[in-house]
């Protein structure tokens, strides 16, 4: 990491991540001290008696995590496998930082997917780090070379699945709101998703708007974004209602520029978890 730890530290703070995983860290026991994050607990494996390599992995501090000890080949591998505790009535997920240097002996690679294959016994698996297999075309799921052919086969021996890259990659255009063009604050981003993205977010949508709906989750005074419901229809609604009481009514108008951005995104999947 060296130099890089502080710029880091802003990033995390800025995004807020639950997880941070990093690879060829170049830690010893001289890092301890800058090492640690606020708000997070740090996992880490230093390559022993020589410089580069090895792994890390921050796990934000309200996560009950613990290491795990898999008992096979623990010294060979830079690998390293956190046990992060479900969540509700959700179940524990294992989290696996890996660095594989490019000229790595085949015998060392048959030592991680041995660890892999205990690691995928867990109810569910994340797997992350960098692989130094270039040779790999992930649409065809080929590979040239015989150490990069029998990751692939490890990887389909476990049934793990890559994550779909263009499905979280988005082109973002700005649309112009009002008041001066020059000012950038009067624009707002769009972000143009993939049309495969867009399909699962609907399919998803579904599923969570029927869970709601039986469940009776959302109360009957939401009326923002609520099918069938409006903000404006009851405010309105209220307003004249205390006007027929005779009540005396005032009305402040505030417009509150990006509101919504300022929402913290863990009080809502708090809140997502607490619904089911």
């Amino acid at each position: 990491m060296g130099n890089k730890q502080e710029e880091l530290e802003v990033c995390v703070w800025s995004q807020g991540h639950d997880l941070i995983a990093i690879t060829e860290t170049w830690w010893d026991r001289s890092h301890d001290w800058n090492a640690v994050m606020d708000g997070y607990v740090l996992f880490r494996k230093d390559r022993p008696a020589r410089r580069g390599g090895g792994v890390a992995l921050y796990v934000r501090e309200q996560l009950e995590c613990i290491e795990l000890r898999l008992g096979v080949d623990e010294e060979r591998v830079e690998s390293l496998w956190v046990r992060i505790k479900g969540q509700a009535n959700m179940g524990d997920t294992v989290v696996g930082v890996y660095y594989r240097p490019p000229d790595q002996e085949e015998e060392v690679d048959e030592a991680f997917y041995r660890q892999l294959e205990v690691a995928s016994r867990s109810q569910a698996l994340v797997l992350m780090g960098d692989f130094n297999h270039p040779d790999i075309c992930w649409k065809g799921n080929r590979a040239k070379h015989a150490q990069s052919r029998r990751f692939l086969q490890s990887i389909d021996d476990n049934f793990l699945t890559q994550l779909v890259e263009e499905w979280r990659k988005v082109n973002v255009t700005v649309v112009f709101k009002k008041g001066k063009k020059e000012d950038p604050g009067n624009y707002r981003p769009v972000s143009l998703t993939a049309i495969p993205g867009k399909m699962m977010e609907q399919l998803i949508l579904g599923v969570i708007n029927k869970h709601v709906e039986e469940e009776k989750v959302i109360g009957s005074g939401q009326h923002g974004f609520t099918k069938g419901k409006s903000c404006l229809i009851a405010f309105y609604d209220g307003m004249t209602s205390w006007v027929d009481e005779g009540r005396a009514v005032d009305v402040v108008y505030l417009d509150f520029s990006k509101a919504f951005g300022t929402v913290s995104h863990n009080i809502l999947t708090g809140k997502l978890r607490k619904c089911g």
